[in-house]
């Protein structure tokens, strides 16, 4: 059932919110230099991968966690958790805007965290089910990778947005199990992308932070 929760929580994790996500690409844009991602099929695999083993999860299961609290202790653990300098900057970056932000908008005292851990915070007194909270989180995130690559691989915009429409799928499963899950179930094995992040540190010419 939508609730006026629900819209403003699609609010918050909307394109237009200013936590200056269109400035990261999460190693996309090392991915579509190597030609690793070049049309819809790979681009699939590879947010596929990214969403199932990677940040996805991992980000997912944070929310979930810092839903129920203990913020600081969740927030010292997703920067222990970040695998290349860039991407601890990209999820610091955009968790801090976000925080910010919110607290422009609500006057709540909001401190500056890693994304999904700040989003959780602002999106407790929400009382959402987590799951729903990390749907639209991680939808939110899968979306930005896809707008990027309509516009670097290039790719149509109707075959960029069919892309993301199968992906709906998994989004919801994985909001389905991070609700349920511990920090016991942590663990990324998205090696390629990692080392897509480390690569996108040293390129010449950039056009994303990361």
């Amino acid at each position: 059932m939508l609730t006026p929760a629900h819209l403003t929580l699609v609010h918050w994790l909307s394109p237009a919110f200013p936590t200056g996500a269109f400035a990261y690409s999460h190693g996309l844009e090392a991915e579509i230099a190597a030609g690793v991602v070049q049309d819809a099929p790979s681009l699939e695999v590879w947010l596929r991968n990214i969403l199932r083993f990677g940040a996805g999860w991992q980000d997912a299961v944070l929310l979930c966690r810092a839903l129920q609290g203990e913020c600081d202790a969740l927030d010292d653990l997703a920067r222990a958790l970040q695998p290349s300098a860039e991407r601890w900057r990209e999820s610091a970056g955009q968790g801090a805007a976000f925080a910010r932000t919110v607290a422009g908008m609500t006057g709540r005292a909001m401190v500056p965290r890693l994304l999904p851990v700040a989003v959780a915070e602002a999106a407790a007194p929400l009382a959402l089910p987590a799951r729903d909270v990390a749907a639209l989180y991680l939808q939110g995130f899968a979306g930005n990778l896809v707008t990027i690559a309509i516009r670097h691989v290039p790719l149509g915009q109707t075959e960029g947005q069919a892309v993301l429409s199968r992906l709906l799928p998994v989004i919801e499963d994985l909001a389905t199990r991070a609700a349920g899950a511990s920090l016991d179930d942590i663990g990324t094995c998205a090696l390629a992308g990692d080392l897509a992040a480390l690569r996108h540190e040293t390129m010449d010419v950039r056009i994303f932070r990361t």
